[in-house]
Parts: structure tokens; C-alpha cells; sequence
């Protein structure tokens, strides 16, 4: 292998490389571990607590299902935990997910015996008290985008929309195993509603489909997206692809009749209130680092190419002899 190939090989190697370590960081959102009741480190709570963090990361973890609970020690230090791996994410991303939340326990609460711990790939769950197949409201985390339209008529007309397209969502999601769901239905003809809804599967249909209700019922659905966590449930809506469709393309999607009287045009989302501004933000600098690569690899083949010419100049140029010289 020449100099210059081997230059471009390692090139490509080192960039693939890097890209491919950014592109499977775990995105972390919020922690909540209340000051109720807490545990000293010399405490058999603390030992119980390592045991079970130790067991949800394991080798053998369920990450290709995205979901299991455990419990470690007896009453009064029972611990009780479990993970949950967004539905549409592999289970690599899965165990990276957990292994990372469960790094940042002893940090972020580091005496709590009860904590749930929020990230966009999975969610992880401890306590001193027994939540396996029970139904939790506590813990409650939500972020909601700018308005849908300054026209109420408008804005009532989306509200219903989005209510219609995530409660069959709900309900999809509850009637199955996985207790995952994702939707997709057309606002207007250049606007797509995306849907994802999710419970922990050891919740019961009617208790998974309460958790969700819970959201849709009462917040304000005329914003352009929304995101809800429950430490039971979560559920998001956007005006864009914020999950990984080919992972669920197998899944059969709701239609959903378009609202009646659909707006025209949509105002533009501000800056500050754009969830995507973070995936375009990524995509963006996917674009200018492909851009630069190639940019990069043009100028080494030329300079190969040039110096490769230079070469051949010089070995099948005539030599000088002053011997031969007239004069």
C-alpha cells in the first residue's frame, strides 16, 4: 500500500470512527430523586441497592426486550428497580443507556432510596417501596413546544387532532405485549403528526391506558410537539421524525382522517421552542463533516496524483553529461 493510500485509509478510518462514537451518545434529560427517605453508605439498604444496579446491568440484562425490573435484599431494605429502553432503539443503545444511568446514580443521588432517572434512550427506576405492575404519577417531567397557530379556530382544530391521533395510539399500545405504539397521520398535505407511546409492560392494559390518558386528556395538545414522562409512562408528539422508523416499520400504523378544514400554512417555529433544533443541529454537522472529508480526500489524491507525475518526470528525463557537450 503506497504512502498516499495508506494516509487516506487511516483518514477515513479515524473519521469513521469518531462519527460512529457521537452518533450512539445517550441524551440525558432530567433526574428526580426526592429527599424523603434516605440510606448511609454503611447501610444494608446501600448493599441491597449495588446488588440490584449490578443485576439491571449485567451481561444478561433483557436490553433486546428494553425492559426489566429486579428486586435485591429483604423488608425493611428491599430494593426494587427496573429499566426501560425506548421501543425503537437497539439493544446496544439499550445497554449503553442503562450502564450510563446506572453510573450516575450514586452521583446524582447519592442517598435517595428512591430515584427515577430520565434520558431521550431509556429510563431507569429504583425504590424502597414495591413499583412493579403498579401505576405511578409521581415524577412527572413534560416540555411543550410554541403554539400551533395565533388563531384559536385553528389551534382547537389541531388540539383535536392531535387528542384523536395519540389516543388510538394509546390505545394500540396498551392492547399489546410491548405496551410501545407509534404513529404517524397527515396534518396537511406538507405536515406529518408523529406519535410515539410507550408504558412499562408490566403495567395492566387498563392502567397502561390510564397513564397515558392521564397526558392526552389534559395538556394543552394545540403545541406543535410535546413530550410527557411518567416514571409509568411517556408519550411524545412532533411535526417531525424524532424516532427510528425503520425499527418499527414493521408495525402496522393508524390511519387517521386529516382534520377538517385544515390551515393553509403553519408559522414557523422559533428557535427557542424547536425540540428538533438538537437533530438538525446533528444532521447539519453530519453535512458539513461529509463535505469536509470529501474536500479533504480531493486534495490528497491531487497531491498524489501531482507528485506521482513529478515522479515519472524525473526518472524519464535525459541525463546531462558535460562530456558530451559541443564547444
Amino acid at each position: 500500500m503506497t504512502s498516499c493510500a495508506s494516509f487516506i485509509f487511516l483518514f477515513l478510518f479515524s473519521f469513521l470512527t469518531s462519527f460512529t462514537a457521537s452518533a450512539q451518545n445517550i441524551f440525558y434529560i432530567q433526574h428526580i430523586c426526592p429527599n424523603t427517605t434516605t440510606y448511609s453508605r454503611n447501610s444494608t439498604y446501600f448493599t441491597n441497592l449495588r446488588t440490584l444496579l449490578s443485576s439491571l446491568s449485567s451481561p444478561n440484562a433483557s436490553y433486546s426486550t428494553g425492559f426489566q425490573n429486579a428486586t435485591a435484599g429483604q423488608a425493611p431494605d428491599r430494593v426494587t428497580g427496573l429499566f426501560l429502553c425506548r421501543g425503537d432503539v437497539s439493544s446496544e443503545v439499550c445497554r449503553k443507556c442503562v450502564a450510563i444511568s446506572i453510573n450516575d446514580t450514586l452521583t446524582q443521588c447519592p442517598n435517595e432510596m428512591e430515584a427515577v432517572f430520565y434520558y431521550d434512550e431509556c429510563m431507569l427506576r429504583y425504590s424502597d417501596r414495591n413499583i412493579l405492575s403498579t401505576l405511578a404519577y409521581d415524577g412527572a417531567w413534560f416540555r411543550l413546544n410554541g403554539n400551533i397557530s395565533i388563531d384559536q379556530n385553528q389551534m382547537n382544530r389541531f388540539k383535536d387532532f392531535v387528542s384523536s391521533t395519540m389516543n388510538q395510539a394509546a390505545l394500540e399500545a396498551a392492547s399489546n405485549a410491548t405496551k410501545f405504539y407509534t404513529i404517524k397521520a397527515n396534518w396537511t398535505a406538507l405536515q406529518t403528526l408523529y406519535g410515539l407511546v410507550q408504558c412499562t409492560p408490566d403495567l395492566t392494559r387498563h392502567d397502561c391506558l390510564s397513564c397515558l390518558e392521564s397526558f392526552i386528556n389534559v395538556m394543552p395538545l394545540y403545541k406543535t410537539g410535546g413530550r410527557f414522562l411518567y416514571p409509568s409512562c411517556n408519550l411524545r408528539y412532533e411535526l417531525f421524525a424524532f424516532y427510528n422508523e425503520s425499527a418499527v416499520r414493521t408495525q402496522p400504523q393508524q390511519q387517521v382522517p386529516p382534520p377538517p378544514l385544515p390551515p393553509a400554512s403553519t408559522p414557523p417555529m422559533t428557535s427557542a421552542s424547536q425540540p428538533g433544533k438538537s437533530w438538525f443541529s446533528n444532521v447539519l454537522v453530519v453535512a458539513i463533516g461529509v463535505t469536509i472529508i470529501v474536500a479533504v480526500l480531493i486534495l490528497i489524491a491531487g497531491y498524489c496524483f501531482l507528485a506521482k507525475r513529478v515522479k515519472m518526470s524525473s526518472d524519464t528525463a535525459p541525463a546531462f553529461d558535460g562530456n558530451n557537450s559541443n564547444g
